[in-house]
This record gives structure tokens, C-alpha cells and sequence, in this order.
């Protein structure tokens, strides 16, 4: 179904050659000298784009400048923020306000809609498109109205992925944004390509999600894509609708690569035009030799309905393997589930088995991923003529923008998905982070949405509430829900997958949407709510650094959904300080105490009433022995194997920084964005390898900091103040560009620029 190559491997005019010692002699066989093999890298469709968009004039440090950008209402108020505190005159290019994550208005009050009016008047003043709450899904919206074949989009959001409409397509957090709103660049070494090449055809009830969920059982858990381009080619393409191509492209996301790319075909050409673009269209594909570091081999015909088990998009079972291994894989899951809860809820799945057949007690089909035409038009079909019974088990519907949903009505679709007991909710992205649809204690809700990390459907396992989130394809839901909420693979179903042609009709758009490229009014005010605070002051780095470890973390893995909780505190995230309350609050809920009180002790610090103790420790270390409080610096930090895996959310950083922390120390870190958060945001991302020598509530000295970051940060200094004298270790930075180093020594992205 799904196999890794173990070597690079060469594309040579449709055939695979393994990049071996053999490798040369079989491409001069195929006609490639010497000089096309060793530029063979250069035949990507990624590196094609990339260099088009790259500013550096170096193809291996690029600096890259994107056609367009969209945020949505978690993220938009900080990085205009940020920008504004940054010298910020007009948006210099597509700059797309979404309202699609804080819609439920009555969640903290008037603070989300406050937020939605600073956007609209953010796009009067500045120059930018808003759209309105209800409207569409974030990655909708740029499907239809933005995506085009050889452009860069950058999102301050992870699913931020157009590959399938020939766009490489970039999540981050906030600051890589600010950096495009400022004329500067988003800077990062080419990255490395790997193939997924495509054969066969879906049989009949296999959907996107099924694909997608393969793939990343397949390649996530080993790192395989981790950072890198993935580059979907090959003859099954053309087997996939274009909407089925983007259902299986948003979801690579969850495998961490870097961005994706599809080779396009008449299938774009036809969405393009169809959405009145159609002069953004070209072909895109690989040269006559590309050289990829991996490939990805994926026998579409042998693909059969997934489901991806709490609490990772990678617990993926075939549902036929499922059922066949019931009570097994559940316990299983119920003991993952356990230890990544740490003992404060346990979710109960056996009990759920029924007659041998799995009871589920929600579905929900919604968001970038589930709520397209196409997903909810077979979702009909299967659910025809049949109903979900009325009990627990309840479906909801979220189409994912107002012209799908004027389609679905046309053609009958939303009357078939009512009668059968499903309700019709509008676009909002809520029950893919915990806003929408939270289940019950104790309930498992089968979604086709993006992601199912630990209460990302809302639970709060900190106050004994815990549910979870399987991850299947709509049409298996769809089964599933005619089936009474017994567990049914869409395969079990016979019924006409046959879609209706799709109408794209743009005048909700062309009501609601405001348009405000390059007509941005300098003086319109800005419509800043109660809540919506400035960034508070933030200090450069010190001298000589002196963390206190005041979260310590050994999971496999952390997400950014457990460092800055999802769901509800949404509606805080414009209130630096009001959010930062709820750092690791479901994780660790002891942080946020301790992050003040080493705070604390920096005031004391600042204010020259340093603990003599303290300051006598810190003179045993060697060199340190003359070090005043004024040469000093306290910040906390947090330790984590591997955090930062989920959403581009840059608050998942800057809330530790508002609570004064000064570095993350990890063996890895789970993505890039999450690492280029913490730099924006002045925090260190140290890297430890071997036994962790600190554990909580320890104080670590990093000596000459500054001078050490300018220096090989390959090996930095530091010191552990044990009670029996310092214990002298190290740690590493990755490679840092000289932005990113003075962005470090700044103290944040904002005084860089101010300082600039």
C-alpha cells in the first residue's frame, strides 16, 4: 500500500533509479551525462519554485518572498500587532483576514467579534482582503480564490497547504509573517524533496482521508519527510479529482515535511477556471532527471478506509484490521492514551465494544480537510434514504465555505444529510481544536477534520473530563452513521460514488468579502477592543544567562496544543498576558506559578536585591567568580524531549516569553515553525543531547550567552548550580542565520526591528 525508499532515488523520464554506486551507468544507459546527474536536484518542481521566489542569490541559504498571505482570528490580531510595533505602512501583498477559529461570539464575551472589527478595519487601514465570520474555512478560501500554479502562500496556520493547485504552501507562526509584512524575508536552507509517487486507482469508498492517513502512518513516526518538500507525481494523479488531490495535501501537514507540491494537469486547469482563475494555470512537473532524497510509493488501488485511533493523526489502522483486532489495538490505545494523560483521566474505549463491533458516539465531517463538495456529496449518497437513529450518536456537517454550501444546496445534498438526522453547521474550523462539537466525558467521535492530539475536541483532562477523536474519511462516517454508530468501513456500503458537477457561485464573496489590496487608507483607525493589549516590553538577551527549569517534560513528544491550549482560551489569544495564563495549563498546570516567580526574581534582580546565596553559587562556577547581578539575567525555561509537533500557532512560544522565559532546551524540535517561534520571540532553542544532567526547579548558568551565540553553536557552555558545586555541560543550537542571531541578542522579532 505505502512503502519508503531506504536510498535517494532519481526520477529518469518515468523510471526510478536508486541513487547507488550502479546509479551513473544506468543514467548514461538513459542518456544523462555527468553534469545532468550532479545537477539533478535541480529538476524538482519544489527547487523550480523555490529559486523563482528566492531572493538570496544563493540557491542553498534561501530568502524567500511569498505572492500571498492569509491568517485567520486566533492569529491575525498579534501579527499585525507585531508589525505595527514594527513600523508597519501597508500590506505589500495579498494579506487574507479569515474569521473561521474564534466565530462563537459568545465564547469570552465581545472579545471575538472585537477581534474580527480590528481585522476589517486592519484590512481598511493597511490594504487587505477580511472575510467574514461564517463565510469560509481558511484554506478553502485560498483554494478558491488564491491558490495558482508556481506561487509561494505563506499561513500563519499549519494546514496551510496547496500543493494540489501547483502552490507550495508554507505554515508558520506569526513572526515569519510580521518578517513578509515588512518586506523582509523568510530565510531557511533549501530543503531537501522527497517524492510520492502515486499509482492505481481509489476503489469505490475509499476517500482522500484514507490516502492521507496511510501516508502518514507510513512516514511520520520515522521522520522520513520531516522538513522536506513532498512532491506527489506519478500516473495516479490522474485518477484523483482535484478536491480528492487537496484532501490528501492538506493532511501532509501531519507527517511535519515542509511544504508539498503536485504535478498539475487539465483536473487544475478545469478548478481554476471554474473558479474564474484560469490564467493562473500551468503545467508543473519534474525535468527529464530529478533527484529526490526519498521516495514514497502509494498503490492507490490498495489503499482501504483508516482510521487514526487517539491521540495522534499517525495511530493508524486499516478499519478492516481494526475490527479484526478489536479489544487488542484498544487496550492498546487506552494505555498510550493513560500515560500521555499522566494518570488524570483515563479514556475507556472496550467498554465500547459491541457485539464484537466498535460503538462510536459522534461524527463530525468538517473543515479544510472533511468539508468539501465532493466528501459531502458521497456522504449523502451512502446516508440516503437512512438515519443515524436518536440516540447518542449524532452527526454534524460543516461545509467549508458559503459557495460549497450554496452547491450542496442546489444539487440536494444538505436535504438528503437533514432527513437522514445530520445538522448543517456553517464554516467554522472549531471541531478541529476544540471549539465545536465537543463530545461527552467518555465519548469517542469519529471526524474527518485535521488532527486528534490529546483534548483537541475539547475535553480537559485536568478537571477529569476526557474524550477522544478518531480521524476517518466522510464516507466512511457516513457508513458508520447509517449504521446506527456502529464502526463501517464506506467499502461495506454499495452505492454511486457519482458526483454532480460543481457550481461555483462567488456572490456571497461579492456581498460580504472586503477587498482591500493596494487601497489601503493610512489613516483609518484601528478598532482595538478591551482586549486586545499591546506586546509588553521585552528586555535583550543578558551577558551571562542564568534558566531556571520550571517545566519539566519527558513525553515522546509534545504538541503546541499542550504548550498554548486550543479551544476555548482562543478567545484571549489578542491579550498577551490574559493568554499566557493558560501556558501548559493542561500539561503542566503548576508552570505558569513558577514562571512568575523566577519573573519575580528578575525583578528582584533588575532591581538590585539578587539572592546573596544565589549569586555565591553562580561565583563558583569557573570564570564567574567577579559576575555582579547588573551582568545577569534570570528567565525560565522548559524542558521537552521533542516539543512543538501541531498547529503554527506562535503563541505556543511567546506566551512562555511574556512569562519571562529565556530558552527551550529539547533534544529536537518537533517542526521548524514552532523552532522559528522561539527565535522570533528571543528564546534560545537549545538542543541537549545524552542524559539530562538539570531536572526541575534547577538553575542552569550559560556564561558569556552572547558571545557564545556568535560564536560555534555547536557547543555552548552551560552549568548546572547543584547544591555540591557546578556541573559543567552542553548543549547546541542548530544553524542560525545572522537575522536570527541578532533577532536572539534583540530579545524578540519587534525589538529587532525597532532597533533596526
Amino acid at each position: 500500500m505505502v512503502t519508503c525508499s531506504k536510498t535517494g532515488m532519481y526520477y529518469a523520464r518515468g523510471q526510478w533509479v536508486q541513487a547507488d554506486g550502479e546509479a551513473p551507468a544506468k543514467l548514461a544507459a538513459l542518456g544523462f551525462d555527468e553534469n545532468a546527474v550532479n545537477n539533478a536536484h535541480t529538476g524538482t518542481i519544489a527547487y523550480g519554485i523555490l529559486q523563482a521566489h528566492n531572493h538570496s542569490g544563493d540557491t542553498e541559504a534561501l530568502q524567500l518572498k511569498f505572492d500571498a498571505m492569509a491568517s485567520h482570528d486566533i492569529t491575525f490580531v498579534g501579527i499585525v500587532q507585531t508589525a505595527r510595533a514594527s513600523g508597519l505602512e501597508k500590506f505589500p501583498m495579498p494579506y487574507v483576514l479569515t474569521n473561521c477559529h474564534n466565530s462563537l461570539c459568545a465564547v469570552g464575551g465581545t472579545i471575538n467579534e472585537d477581534d474580527h472589527l480590528f481585522g476589517l478595519s486592519a484590512a481598511k487601514k493597511y490594504g487587505g482582503i477580511f472575510v467574514p465570520p461564517h463565510l469560509a474555512v481558511i484554506h478553502q478560501y485560498m483554494r478558491e480564490m488564491y491558490a495558482g500554479c508556481g506561487k509561494m502562500i505563506l499561513g500563519s496556520d499549519s494546514h496551510t497547504r496547496y500543493g494540489a493547485l501547483g502552490t507550495m504552501a508554507i505554515g508558520e507562526g506569526g513572526g515569519e509573517l510580521a518578517k513578509q509584512l515588512l518586506g523582509r524575508t523568510y530565510d531557511v536552507a533549501r530543503p531537501g524533496v522527497v517524492a510520492v509517487y502515486l499509482t492505481g486507482k481509489p476503489v469505490v469508498g475509499v476517500g482522500p482521508q484514507d490516502v492521507a492517513l496511510a501516508i502518514i502512518g507510513a512516514v511520520f513516526k520515522n521522520g522520513y519527510v520531516k522538513n522536506k518538500v513532498m512532491e506527489f507525481v506519478g500516473p495516479g494523479i490522474a485518477e484523483l479529482p482535484l478536491e480528492y488531490r487537496s484532501g490528501i495535501d492538506v493532511m501532509t501537514t501531519e507527517t511535519t515535511c515542509l511544504s508539498s507540491i503536485w504535478c498539475t494537469d487539465e483536473v487544475t486547469h478545469d478548478y481554476l477556471t471554474l473558479h474564474g482563475r484560469g490564467g493562473d494555470y500551468k503545467p508543473l512537473a519534474p525535468a527529464d532527471l530529478a533527484y529526490y532524497d526519498g521516495l514514497v510509493e502509494v498503490d492507490l488501488s490498495k489503499v482501504r478506509p483508516m482510521i487514526a485511533l487517539p491521540m495522534h493523526p499517525s495511530n493508524v489502522y486499516s478499519i478492516e484490521e481494526l475490527n479484526a483486532n478489536l479489544e487488542d489495538i484498544l487496550h492498546k490505545t487506552e494505555e498510550d492514551c493513560a500515560a500521555l494523560m499522566g494518570g488524570k483521566a483515563r479514556l475507556d474505549l472496550v467498554s465500547k465494544i459491541e457485539n464484537g463491533k466498535l460503538r462510536v458516539d459522534q461524527g463530525v465531517i468538517a473543515g479544510c480537510a472533511g468539508g468539501m463538495y465532493s466528501n459531502i456529496c458521497e456522504a449523502a449518497t451512502i446516508l440516503k434514504g437512512h438515519t443515524g437513529g436518536n440516540g447518542e450518536y449524532a452527526l454534524s456537517v460543516y461545509p467549508s465555505s458559503q459557495p460549497t454550501m450554496m452547491a450542496l444546496m442546489k444539487n440536494g445534498a444538505l436535504g438528503e444529510l437533514m432527513a437522514g438526522g445530520a445538522t448543517i453547521r456553517t464554516a467554522f474550523c472549531g471541531p478541529c481544536f476544540g471549539a465545536g462539537d465537543v463530545p461527552a466525558n467518555g465519548s469517542l467521535s469519529i471526524r474527518h477534520t485535521t488532527r486528534n492530539f490529546p483534548s483537541r475536541e475539547g475535553s480537559k483532562p485536568g478537571n477529569g473530563q476526557i474524550a477522544g477523536v478518531a480521524l476517518m474519511d466522510a464516507r466512511s462516517i457516513a457508513a458508520t452513521t447509517r449504521n446506527g454508530g456502529i464502526l463501517t468501513p464506506a467499502t461495506d456500503i454499495d452505492y454511486d460514488p457519482t458526483i454532480p458537477a460543481y457550481e461555483f457561485d462567488d456572490s456571497s464573496y461579492r456581498s460580504r468579502v472586503y477587498s482591500g489590496y493596494g487601497k489601503g487608507n493610512y489613516d483609518e483607525l484601528l478598532r482595538l477592543g478591551p482586549n486586545i493589549k499591546d506586546w509588553p516590553a521585552i528586555q535583550p538577551l543578558p551577558e551571562n544567562l542564568l534558566l531556571k527549569i520550571s517545566s519539566y517534560i519527558t513525553d515522546p513528544v509534545t504538541t503546541t496544543d499542550e504548550l498554548i491550549p486550543s479551544g476555548e482560551t482562543s478567545s484571549y489569544r489578542s491579550n498577551p498576558l490574559g493568554l499566557a495564563e493558560f501556558t501548559l495549563s493542561r500539561k503542566d498546570p503548576e508552570y505558569v506559578g513558577r514562571a512568575k516567580a523566577i519573573q519575580a526574581e528578575e525583578a528582584e534582580r533588575a532591581a538590585g536585591k539578587g539572592s546573596a546565596n544565589l549569586l555565591d553559587r553562580i561565583h563558583l562556577v569557573p570564570g564567574c567568580g567577579q559576575l555582579t547581578w547588573e551582568q545577569l539575567g534570570i528567565a525560565s525555561s522548559i524542558y521537552a524531549v521533542k516539543p512543538g509537533d501541531g498547529s503554527a500557532r506562535e503563541q505556543a512560544a511567546s506566551c512562555q516569553r511574556v512569562l519571562g522565559a529565556g530558552a527551550n532546551i529539547a533534544v529536537e524540535y518537533a517542526t521548524k515553525r514552532y523552532r522559528s517561534n522561539l527565535i522570533n520571540w528571543g528564546m534560545l532553542p537549545f538542543q541537549l543531547a545524552g542524559p539530562t544532567p538539570f531536572g526541575l526547579g534547577d538553575y542552569v548558568l550559560v556564561p558569556n550567552v552572547r558571545e557564545a551565540l556568535a560564536g560555534d553553536l555547536s557547543c555552548v557552555k552551560a552549568y548546572v548550580l547543584s547544591l555540591e558545586g557546578p556541573l559543567e555541560f552542553h548543549m547546541s543550537l542548530a544553524p542560525l542565520t545572522a537575522d536570527e542571531r541578532q533577532i536572539l541578542l534583540d530579545g524578540c522579532l519587534i525589538n529587532y526591528y525597532k532597533h533596526g
